[in-house]
């Protein structure tokens, strides 16, 4: 479609112009002759004359407003041009020119293009129209220019037509990368979206997250304005305005867009940093403004006005804030500088531009050199006259050096390049063609070369990549004020390859480092241990500062989320930086509660030796014969041992091998234990018993042995089948905040339940056997005792069950601990405490002759008791016969007496038989 309308109107132009140009002179800006033609655009006037709002006529109009920065970029267009004819690049060819001026219009670029396509050696300007433009010979046959995106593109669509090589210096629109639509447009710049890379990486860098942007109405201005927000969308970056301004200079609403602009500007207080994709003249009316309405801020500069001495001239510029800006590497320029030191000495003729720099230096001949451009400026409006001085050529000489400040190294250096990748392609084009012949090639033949030609330039290798590019990358710099000039200084270089920024001084670094200090946000930065919660604002970039809970952290500023810890293994406070490491806890050997424990469990021992050491010594007392016999005194004994040295594997850090050990151990000493009471308790059960059916009972049951081995055995099963299937292990607890509790896990509930019910199940039956005895002679009642050691057991043990359910922590173990010292204590306290008291304090009871009064006081009462409750049952049968005990009248309970005599003591009754004949009738003297 665009070709078709591109058609259209060459044939328009065509028929409108079959009549000769009638003034061409005013049209060229500048021309020499040469074998091969190059075309050149440069905007040298930045607008066009017009007393109308809009054309009436197609004319082209006059051009005011004389540019100093794009005058010399012409200069260094023709510069180059006679650098390559003056070397044997192309030997015996001559390069010329033919350079327009397109006062930044496009209409008056797409017209000098027109003429470049008009047909070779005609006496007409004409462009004929044809189907095949193959063989077509234009007068030029290459074009370097425009400088604005917005003329290379309706220029490049001309020159599509013949794909007539165009090389711009100075666009950088990323749209003019795509070859289908500007398939003969090339460039020695990298394109903008490297350019609006850089820029948000810079604000990134700098830590500023809401800015403003400013472009023009035109394909640049758009272009760069969607490439910056994708990039700004991509790095968390916000834009609170987007301003755009008429692009070009003769639109009378400029004016009133720049105002409001600035009214935006000042309205939005918390945005300190704007990103200006305008041009110098653009830039130059907006700063003016800006400084008379002191604003100041931070203006990011793109490539167009980031170096032009226009600016950094204005009149208080520095009022403005910093400028940091973008602008094309520099190459070596120092021949172009000795050709703009000796431009007097250049001819002026054919040369427009170089006489009306000529005259305008002499009218701002005694000017301060801040105020020449804007000088030359006014005086190239038209509104004043033109006087040449006789002092005219002087005056041009003395200027030489300010014209040198309005250099733009960068521009010169790219246009350097254009011309020279143009004189590599036209030497390799040329080497088996004659090229002093017009007719030699066609331009799409030199497209073709252009695109894949390599050349040097200051010891660099320089291509042009598949989009038509030539990436050279850019320099960041920053205006600074020295001795009250504002002086464009380099900061860095940045590669748009690996989008790095390389400093190689300090004093770079120390600015960037000041740029930091500089905010430009929507919302006041959330400090580590806070996260960004969004707010209404459809900007991200406005939210409200939250702490992290507890168990997260965030480590850096303005993060979106807080980052979780391991709750496994690390732990935060709320509103933490960082994830501090759980603290592994156990029942340590060094804690208060374990020594205090461990003491208590030392002190059992001991008092089980002190126990073993009295019984040892008292082995043919009454009451250590008494007590079971030697042996089970030995082993019960040896269980309260290794229940308080079981203490031990409850303390320190848990191993699987102590996890295992602690209960298998306990549990299989204290059955034991309790299996030995529970034969005490039998036998003491089965002396005393006055019921015969009982009595026969407990005698076929009583067999000590099996029965210590059968009930310790059935324990032994159990914790041996616990250990194969599921055997306690080490485990950690990370149930805690801030601790991970070791700690040894059970395996399963279900064994250790059983264990403990076994041995409950024990010291119950061991209760109600004892009970049953518990009216035994004072001094010897050991059945009483018994029954206080099994009380006190469970009323240790039946509250660990709910408190160790409810309890975690590192003192869980303490909690078992506990309830095994106070049974272990109240059984060995029971048992021996008793025995031990007699032996030591009670000796005059401790004797065979005491402990048979004892029997046979006891029995005596048992059997007056025995006999009355018989008299009672006789007397309610109506007979009055007295009930007399079995055995020829002697007292029952005294042949169930010597039941309590331990063989031991057997030898003793011949000895005890006197001294109880003299109470107790003779029969039952033999049963003693």
């Amino acid at each position: 479609m665009a070709l078709l309308i591109v058609l259209i109107m060459c044939c328009v132009i065509i028929l409108a112009t079959s009549q000769p140009c009638q003034n061409p002179d005013d049209f060229v800006a500048a021309t020499s002759p040469g074998h091969i033609m190059i075309g050149g655009l440069f905007s040298i006037h930045d607008k066009m004359l017009s007393s109308e709002d809009y054309p009436r006529r197609p004319d082209i109009r006059k051009c005011v407003g004389f540019e100093i920065s794009t005058f010399l970029q012409m200069l260094a267009m023709i510069h180059s041009i006679e650098m390559i004819n003056n070397s044997t690049l192309l030997s015996g060819v001559k390069l010329g020119y033919e350079i327009y001026d397109t006062c930044t219009e496009v209409t008056v670029a797409m017209a000098a293009a027109l003429r470049f396509l008009s047909k070779f050696n005609c006496s007409r300007e004409i462009v004929e129209f044809k189907c095949d433009y193959s063989s077509y010979m234009p007068r030029v046959k290459a074009v370097i220019g425009a400088g604005y995106s917005e003329i290379s593109m309706a220029v490049s669509r001309i020159l599509t037509l013949q794909l007539m090589p165009q090389v711009s210096y100075e666009s950088t629109a990323e749209i003019l990368s795509d070859k289908i639509r500007f398939p003969s447009f090339l460039r020695t710049v990298p394109s903008d979206s490297y350019q609006t890379k850089a820029m948000v990486h810079l604000i990134q860098k700098s830590g500023w997250n809401w800015v403003g942007i400013i472009t023009t109405d035109d394909d640049y201005g758009r272009q760069a304005l969607n490439t910056f927000v994708i990039q700004t969308m991509t790095n968390n970056v916000c834009i609170a305005f987007k301003e755009v301004i008429p692009a070009f200079l003769s639109d009378d609403t400029i004016e009133v867009r720049i105002n409001q602009t600035l009214e935006t500007i000042i309205a939005e207080t918390h945005v300190n940093v704007i990103v200006v994709f305008l041009s110098q003249f653009h830039v130059f009316n907006l700063f003016s403004k800006a400084i008379e309405r002191n604003v100041n801020k931070v203006w990011i500069a793109s490539d167009n006005w980031s170096t032009a001495t226009k600016i950094t001239t204005i009149p208080n510029v520095q009022r403005i804030g910093k400028v940091v800006g973008f602008s094309f590497r520099k190459g070596n320029v120092s021949s172009f500088r000795s050709f703009v030191q000796n431009l007097h000495t250049f001819p002026r003729d054919h040369n427009k531009p170089l006489h009306e720099y000529a005259i305008l230096l002499s009218a701002c001949a005694h000017v301060q050199d801040s105020d020449f451009s804007q000088c030359i400026s006014d005086h190239s409006q038209g509104t004043l006259a033109y006087k040449a001085h006789k002092d005219m050529g002087r005056s041009f000489s003395l200027r030489n050096d300010v014209l040198w400040d309005y250099t733009e190294p960068g521009l010169v250096h790219s246009i350097q390049l254009a011309v020279f990748a143009l004189g590599h392609a036209l030497r390799d084009l040329c080497q088996a063609r004659d090229c002093r012949k017009p007719s030699a090639f066609q331009p799409w033949e030199l497209l073709d070369v252009l695109k894949n030609v390599t050349f040097m330039d200051g010891g660099k290798l320089f291509h042009f990549d598949a989009h038509g590019d030539i990436n050279t990358g850019y320099e960041v710099v920053l205006w600074k004020e020295i001795n009250g000039h504002m002086v464009v200084t380099k900061m860095a270089q940045y590669d748009p390859k690996h989008d790095v920024f390389t400093v190689t001084n300090q004093e770079s670094k120390n600015e960037f480092r000041n740029l930091k200090q500089i905010q430009s946000k929507c919302s006041k930065e959330c400090s580590p241990g806070q996260m960004k919660k969004t707010t209404k604002s459809q900007h991200t970039c406005c939210y409200e500062c939250v702490n992290c809970p507890e168990n997260h952290y965030t480590n850096q500023t303005d993060m979106d989320h807080c980052l979780s810890c391991n709750n496994e293994t690390h732990w935060a406070p709320v509103k933490s930086t960082m994830c501090f490491e759980k603290e592994v806890e156990y029942l340590s050997w060094n804690d208060p509660l374990a020594i205090l424990l461990l003491a208590l469990s030392l002190l059992g021992i001991m008092f089980v030796l002190a126990v073993g050491i009295i019984f040892t010594r008292n082995l043919n007392t009454p009451v250590v014969k008494s007590s079971g016999g030697l042996m089970v005194c030995y082993v019960i004994l040896l269980c309260h041992f290794l229940n308080f040295a079981s203490i031990g594997f409850f303390v320190g850090e848990p191993q699987d091998f102590t996890c295992k050990t602690r209960q298998t151990l306990f549990g299989v000493s204290f059955t034991l234990c309790i299996s030995c009471i529970l034969t005490k308790s039998l036998k003491i059960l089965l002396a005393f018993s006055f019921d015969p059916k009982l009595q026969n009972f407990l005698k076929c049951i009583y067999k000590p042995v099996p029965i210590i081995f059968t009930c310790t055995g059935i324990q032994v099963v159990i914790c041996t089948l616990w250990l194969i299937f599921a055997a306690p292990a080490v485990e950690e607890n990370m149930s805690l905040t801030k601790v991970i509790i070791l700690e040894c896990g059970e395996g399963s509930l279900l064994a250790f339940g059983t264990m403990l019910g076994y041995i409950a199940i024990l010291a119950f039956i061991c209760f109600i056997f004892a009970y049953k005895g518990r009216k035994l002679p004072e001094n010897y009642n050991e059945a009483k005792f018994i029954t206080f050691g099994m009380l006190i057991y469970f009323i240790a043990w039946i509250p660990f069950i709910p408190v160790y359910a409810t309890t975690f922590g590192k003192y869980l173990p303490a909690v078992e601990i506990i309830v095994i010292l106070t049974s272990n204590y109240g059984i060995l306290c029971c048992t021996f405490f008793p025995k031990c008291y007699v032996i030591l304090c009670k000796q005059d009871t401790n004797t065979k002759s005491a402990f048979l009064n004892m029997i046979y006081s006891y029995s005596s009462h048992s059997a007056d008791s025995l006999a009355m409750s018989r008299a009672s049952l006789v007397s309610t049968n109506g007979n009055i016969t007295m009930a007399t005990p079995s055995s020829g009248g002697q007292p029952a309970a005294w042949q169930k007496s010597k039941d309590l005599q331990i063989p031991a003591c057997a030898h003793t009754r011949k000895e005890n038989a006197t001294s109880a004949s003299k109470t107790w009738p003779r029969k039952r003297t033999s049963s003693i």
